[in-house]
C-alpha cells in the first residue's frame, strides 16, 4: 500500500497563501540544516516502521485511525507559526477558529449557548468537567458505571473527591436499579453517564437515568469522548438514538474530536451547558491576557499552553465536513456502525465463535467457543497474536462473570473472561468485513 502524498503540493500552495500575510516584515534567514534534516527525518521515518498499521482496515483493534488529509494539512501549516491559543495575543486567529468550531459541536447537541473549549484530550476534558462539578457539590461522590473508562475514579482520587462504581447490567451499560440504590445514599453529586464505553461500546440509559435525577437531583456529566459524534448516525438501535437524543439535558460533555473527528492527538473538547460555570475558572494573568478585553480562552481552561494547531485542524476539517445528519461525516460513522453489524451476524453464525454484545456503534466484541471460561480466554489470546502474525490486528478485552453469566453457558472457573474486540471505526473496513470473517475462520 502507499501512503497518500499528492496533498503535499496543496500544503505549498497553501503556505504560499500564508506567506503573503506577512509580506511586508523584513527578511529573515532561516537557519534551516537541510542535510541534517534530511538525516534526521530518513532515520525517523525507518524508527516509525515499528508500528502495528493503524492506518489500515486490517488494523481493527484499538480506537486508532489515521487524521483526514484536511486536518493534517491544516496542522501542518498552522505549525509554520506555531500558535498558542492560551490568550488571544499567543493564537489570534486560531483562537477565533476554536470558538467557532467548539461552538459548532455545542450545537450538534442542542446547546445554543455554552461554555466550553478544546483541551488536550479525553482525560484532561473530563477532569474540568469533574472539577466544576466538585466545585459545585464539594464533598459529594461521583460515581460512574464498573464498565466507565478508568479516568473517571482516579481523577476523582486526584480531586480528593469519593467514588463509586455502579453495576452495569447484561449488555455493559449502567444498571438503573444498581444506580438507584446508590442514589438512595443521598450522597452523590454527581452521575457520569458514558455514550460509549471503550470496552464494550456500551450507552448508558440516559432517559433512566435523567428520570431518577427528577427524583434525586445530582449533576450529570456525559462522557461522550468515544461515541459523541454517532448523535449523527441515523442507524442506530432504537434504545440507543433515544440516548443520544437526550444529551442536551446533560450538565456537561466531553468528545473527543481525537477519535472520531478526524483529528490528530490529543484533540479533547469539554463542554457546559450553563455558561456561569466559567466564573469557578476565574483567575487573573496580566502579562498575558493584555492585548484585548475579548474573551481569552485560558480564562476558561484549566491548562495553560495549548496548541493553536488543533483548533485550525478542527475548524479546517468542520468546514469541509460539517456536523450534520446525512452529510458525508454523519455517513462515515454509520459505515463504522455498520461494518460492526455486518461482521456482528458472520460470527453469530460460525460455530467457532459466541458474540456477546449486539454492537451499540462500532465496537464489536465476540469469544471463542469452549467449555471452560478459562479456555475461552486462552484461545482468546491465542488468536489475538495468530491473527497479528497473519496482519489482521484485533484487541483483547476482560469482561467479569456479573455480565456475561446470562449470555454464556460456559463452566466459570474463574471469574473474568478474556474476550476478542475491534473498533471498526475506518469507513473502509465496510469492504473489508468479508476479509476480516474469512480470517476468523481459520484460526
Amino acid at each position: 500500500m502507499s501512503f497518500e502524498k499528492q496533498s503535499l503540493g496543496i500544503l505549498r500552495e497553501a503556505l504560499g497563501r500564508l506567506e503573503e500575510g506577512f509580506g511586508d516584515l523584513p527578511a529573515f534567514d532561516s537557519d534551516a540544516d537541510m542535510a541534517g534534516l534530511r538525516r534526521v527525518l530518513m532515520e525517523a521515518a525507518d524508527k516509525l516502521q515499528d508500528n502495528y498499521p493503524y492506518h489500515h482496515p486490517l488494523y481493527a483493534g484499538q480506537m486508532l485511525k489515521p487524521p483526514h488529509p484536511v486536518a493534517r494539512l491544516a496542522y501542518m501549516l498552522a505549525m509554520w507559526i506555531n500558535p498558542n491559543n492560551h490568550a488571544l495575543d499567543g493564537g489570534r486567529a486560531s483562537s477565533a477558529m476554536e470558538k467557532e468550531a467548539v461552538a459548532d459541536i455545542a450545537e450538534m447537541f442542542g446547546w445554543d449557548t455554552h461554555l466550553g473549549h478544546l483541551c488536550g484530550g479525553g482525560t484532561i476534558a473530563n477532569m474540568e468537567a469533574l472539577w466544576v462539578a466538585g466545585s459545585l457539590h464539594p464533598g459529594k461522590k461521583i460515581v460512574a458505571s464498573a464498565q466507565a473508562h478508568y479516568t473517571h475514579s482516579r481523577l476523582a482520587g486526584v480531586l480528593h473527591l469519593p467514588f463509586q462504581a455502579v453495576a452495569c447490567d447484561g449488555r455493559a451499560r449502567m444498571d438503573l436499579n444498581a444506580l438507584e440504590d446508590v442514589l438512595k445514599q443521598r450522597d452523590v453529586g454527581t452521575v457520569v453517564a458514558t455514550m460509549g464505553t471503550t470496552a464494550a461500546g456500551a450507552v448508558d440509559p440516559l432517559p433512566g437515568i435523567l428520570r431518577l435525577r427528577e427524583k434525586y437531583p445530582f449533576r450529570l456529566h456525559a462522557d461522550a469522548a468515544y461515541g459523541g459524534y454517532f448523535t449523527l448516525a441515523g442507524n442506530l438501535d432504537e434504545d440507543t438514538r433515544q440516548s443520544f437524543d437526550r444529551l442536551s439535558e446533560a450538565d456537561s460533555i466531553v468528545i473527543d474530536p481525537h477519535k472520531h473527528g478526524l483529528q490528530p492527538y490529543g484533540c479533547g473538547c469539554v463542554l457546559f451547558r450553563d455558561p456561569s460555570v466559567g466564573t469557578i475558572y476565574k483567575h487573573d494573568s496580566p502579562y498575558t491576557y493584555f492585548s484585548s478585553a475579548d474573551l481569552h480562552l485560558g480564562e476558561i481552561s484549566l491548562e495553560c499552553s495549548r496548541a493553536g494547531a488543533s483548533a485550525v485542524a478542527l475548524w479546517s476539517t468542520m468546514r469541509m465536513f460539517p456536523l450534520v445528519r446525512g452529510g458525508q461525516f454523519a455517513r462515515g460513522l454509520e459505515r463504522g456502525r455498520q461494518a460492526a453489524l455486518m461482521l456482528f451476524d458472520k460470527i453469530a453464525g460460525c460455530k467457532d465463535y459466541f458474540t456477546l454484545f449486539r454492537p451499540e456503534l462500532d465496537i464489536l466484541v465476540w469469544v471463542p467457543a469452549a467449555r471452560r471460561a478459562s479456555e475461552m480466554s486462552l484461545r482468546s489470546k491465542k488468536i489475538f497474536h495468530s491473527a497479528a502474525r497473519r496482519d489482521l490486528h484485533l484487541a483483547v478485552a476482560g469482561f467479569p462473570k456479573e455480565i456475561l453469566e446470562n449470555i454464556l453457558d460456559v463452566e466459570w472457573d474463574r471469574r473474568e473472561i478474556t474476550c476478542l474486540r475491534s473498533c471498526l471505526m475506518k469507513p473502509g473496513h465496510v469492504d473489508w468485513v468479508d476479509h476480516i470473517a474469512k480470517m476468523l475462520k481459520d484460526f
